[in-house]
């Protein structure tokens, strides 16, 4: 059986006591460092509570959209199933009705909460809730919304969330960091009063109500559930244009003072990418030539070339990610390149499929993204990333360089793997690093902006107005970072040299439930699109419209239910019908039926053509119609 993390015990500790009436506790807040296995939490919470019968139903919000299937299979993993012994499925849902299904939960979006707030609520308040927000760093407290510039959509993401959080029977919160990149209260969690002149937002561990879990890097290290990181420092020259057109320029970026912001924007679009770029790869390409000579992985790898390591690119923004694969691909042979490398920027429309294909399969082995392949992204995989970006936030940092720090099963022994960083060497990344070391990771300073500071705090800023000309690497070194501060008291280290994790992808086969109802939707619609073909070729219809629509409307007709609101098993007793029985068999179903004939109406109108439909009324189902089975 896999062993619990120390983090996952505590919770599992928390969630049984309140199962068993020991305890008031309904808010968990979970700081567990990138890559710590905090996925894992929400199926140890929700499956102790619902087994108690405390909630009827979880809800487990992300902030992308890519994160929504790591979430399904984290409750997906038979491992896990069978060690903790659950039997709870979840779906990534839309804002549609009935967003379980006939499941035990859901997972969904910060955006689609947002969007449709008044949906979500009439479903908390319909059932009992245990309510899993990640990475709730990217909620600012509501009551300090207006007291600072913030995102109009994270200000949206709170005051929708808000209600949620109030109607929720048990709440647990989990995030990376508990700072915020503008230096602002996070939604819903209990401060102490700032003390003394030094102005510190602090965490209160004894605020009533509540249990307070922590994972610090320290910790995961020393029970080797992450990865240590070697941080490849780039230094470099860079000159450009300035607002009125004079040329600037610095010798190295580590010196460059109050022209660091306009170095960097500059070195990351010239010369100086191209050289940290090339030595990444280069990197990359050594560690998995090793890998490939040493086996593939222990005893062999379940995949073909899985293992080996890959290498993540993120770029300052789309156009650039762009040119950065391009040049990644100039340097592969011509038939494996467009297979190899391959780009996720919100542009394109396959995005979330490179993403996954890039966090399961063996291929593709470089991934070049902005900002939707960073925070959260499962690939234990990736052993490099070129951090190739502006952005000097704390929070966004350390979710940037966890992408290389989880540990692979695939990849051998735990002292064989790597986390490689390559970043350029600015004053604002070294500071980032001292305070991954040095700094507390439940505080927080309550910052205000000095005259003299560069503008590196938060993570959206405008471009300033320059124009690059060139840079050039200079020089390259390698640091080890230290392990950093305790989340409270320390753990004890364990002696296991490769401890199952709950992040660990998946064998194949394992399917979660929105690929299960995408499948048998699919399946549907074929086995429609086949029935209507036979019925035009044998002439099996003496009259009427041998249409996909028509045989469409009458199959919902036949299931009291179209297919995009159908449960699982709703579709299984779909596709069951339509295996034994035939549609031109019950067209007398939708003869009279003013609906679909508005509807088809609408479908075989002329784009020019102006038509005034009445709404059609509801109308009550046919004797005959089939109901599916439960």
């Amino acid at each position: 059986m896999p062993a619990l993390r120390s983090h996952q015990t505590m919770v599992a500790g928390v969630a049984a006591a309140i199962a068993q009436r020991q305890t008031d506790v309904r808010d968990v807040l979970a700081a567990v460092t990138p890559g710590g296995g905090k996925s894992l939490l929400p199926v140890i919470m929700g499956a102790a509570l619902m087994r108690a019968g405390l909630i009827d139903r979880i809800c487990w919000i992300v902030p992308r959209d890519s994160l929504r299937r790591q979430a399904e299979e984290a409750f997906a993993d038979p491992r896990w199933r069978e060690a903790l012994g659950y039997g709870i499925a979840l779906r990534a849902a839309e804002n549609g009705r009935d967003p379980c299904r006939g499941l035990q939960g859901y997972v969904t979006t910060y955006q689609a909460v947002a969007a449709a707030p008044d949906l979500h609520l009439q479903e908390f308040r319909r059932h009992r809730y245990l309510l899993a927000v990640d990475e709730l760093h990217h909620l600012p407290a509501v009551a300090d919304t207006g007291t600072a510039t913030t995102a109009e959509d994270e200000t949206a993401w709170s005051r929708s969330i808000l209600p949620l959080l109030e109607s929720a029977a048990a709440r647990l919160l989990m995030s990376g960091t508990l700072e915020r990149a503008d230096g602002r209260p996070i939604l819903w969690l209990p401060y102490r009063a700032p003390a003394g002149v030094r102005r510190v937002r602090e965490i209160d561990f004894k605020a009533p109500g509540w249990a307070i879990v922590g994972y610090s890097r320290r910790q995961a290290l020393a029970e080797k559930a992450i990865l240590p990181v070697t941080f490849g420092a780039m230094d470099g020259t860079a000159t450009w244009l300035d607002a009125e057109r004079t040329t600037r320029s610095v010798d190295a970026l580590s010196r460059a003072g109050e022209n660091t912001r306009d170095a960097l924007f500059t070195a990351l679009r010239t010369g100086f990418a191209q050289a940290m770029l090339r030595e990444a790869y280069r990197s990359c390409r050594e560690h998995r030539a090793k890998r490939r000579a040493a086996g593939n992985g222990p005893n062999g790898a379940e995949q073909e070339g899985a293992g080996l390591g890959k290498l993540l690119v993120i770029a300052p923004d789309q156009e650039t990610a762009r040119n950065y694969l391009d040049t990644l691909r100039g340097w592969m042979p011509g038939a494996q390149a467009a297979r190899m490398a391959q780009i996720a920027i919100s542009e394109r429309r396959d995005a979330q499929e490179v993403v996954a294909a890039f966090r399961l399969r063996p291929e593709p082995a470089v991934l070049v993204s902005v900002a939707m392949a960073y925070e959260g992204l499962d690939a234990p995989a990736i052993s490099h990333v070129a951090c190739l970006t502006h952005i000097r936030s704390r929070p966004w940092l350390e979710q940037a360089i966890a992408r290389a720090t989880r540990v692979d099963p695939h990849a051998g022994a735990y002292e064989q793997q790597r986390a490689v960083i390559y970043h350029p060497s600015d004053i604002m990344f070294e500071r980032f690093r001292q305070m991954v070391e040095t700094q507390q990771g439940t505080r927080a300073m309550v910052k205000t902006r000095r005259q003299h500071e560069l503008p590196f705090e938060r993570t959206v800023e405008a471009e300033p107005e320059i124009i690059p000309l060139e840079s050039n690497a200079t020089a390259l070194r390698f640091a080890v970072v230290a392990p950093g501060p305790d989340f409270g008291n320390p753990s004890p280290g364990r002696d296991s040299a490769d401890r199952p994790s709950a992040e660990r992808p998946f064998k194949d086969g394992v399917q979660v439930p929105s690929a299960v109802e995408h499948h048998l939707r699919q399946r549907i619609g074929q086995i429609v699109a086949a029935q209507v073909i036979e019925d035009q070729d044998n002439n099996l219809v003496a009259e009427g419209p041998v249409s996909y629509h028509t045989y469409n409307a009458v199959l919902k007709r036949c299931m009291n239910k179209a297919r995009s609101e159908m449960t699982l098993s709703e579709l299984e007793a779909a596709l069951g019908w339509l295996e034994r029985n035939r549609i031109s068999d019950h067209l007398h179903l939708i003869a009279d039926d003013p609906q679909y004939r508005w509807s088809s109406r609408r479908k075989g109108r002329g784009a020019g053509a102006v038509t005034a439909f009445s709404k059609p009324s509801r109308r009550t189902p046919h004797h005959g119609t089939v109901k599916p089975a439960s």
